[in-house]
């Protein structure tokens, strides 16, 4: 079976796609985004269209009910995506006059009345907190640990276990 292929040699069949670079999905903060987060960038790049980034709209409801997460999930996935570099917001939505936000999508290029600004791409920014383990005040911070179990002052005195030998079994007497 043969595909039919438009002018430019490309498959007419194929639709758009969102093109996800290893620099990217190998990033730190696109390791560290949630699975919502993710969800969510990919359903922004459907309703980006070449020429509207920076006025890409989803509000939070339509986003809750097209991806069948929570209202909270999806406010925390916008959050996440902003946080890490992957999403702008430019312009608030209105909940009373029903307008959701504008977004610009980092990793596409932006028009303006001179031609295209370029993708900012500031996911590349993004870097984990340095955490500092443990604490010289706490306890469970010690990097030493016993060798033993500590030693109880109550119970009876223990003794070493005796190996048993089959021939021995019931031959020997209590001290």
């Amino acid at each position: 079976m043969s595909r039919r292929r438009s002018p430019k040699g490309k498959r007419s069949d194929e639709g758009q796609y969102v093109p996800l670079s290893y620099a990217m999905i190998k990033s730190p903060a696109w390791r560290a985004l949630s699975g919502p987060a993710v969800k969510l960038w990919l359903e922004l790049h459907t309703r980006f269209n070449d020429g509207n980034n920076g006025k890409v709209f989803l509000s939070m409801n339509e986003a809750a009910e097209i991806l069948g997460l929570g209202k909270a999930t999806i406010q925390r996935a916008f959050e996440d995506l902003q946080a890490k570099g992957f999403l702008a917001l430019e312009q608030e939505g209105n909940w009373y006059h029903r307008q959701a936000h504008e977004w610009r999508l980092t990793t596409k290029s932006t028009p303006t009345r001179s031609g295209k600004k370029a993708a900012t791409n500031d996911w590349r920014y993004w870097h984990p907190k340095k955490t500092k383990r443990g604490s010289e005040t706490d306890p469970s911070a010690s990097s030493e640990v016993p060798f033993e179990n500590p030693k109880t002052s109550h119970g009876s005195k223990s003794e070493p276990v005796r190996p048993i030998s089959r021939r021995s079994f019931g031959s020997e007497t209590e001290h």
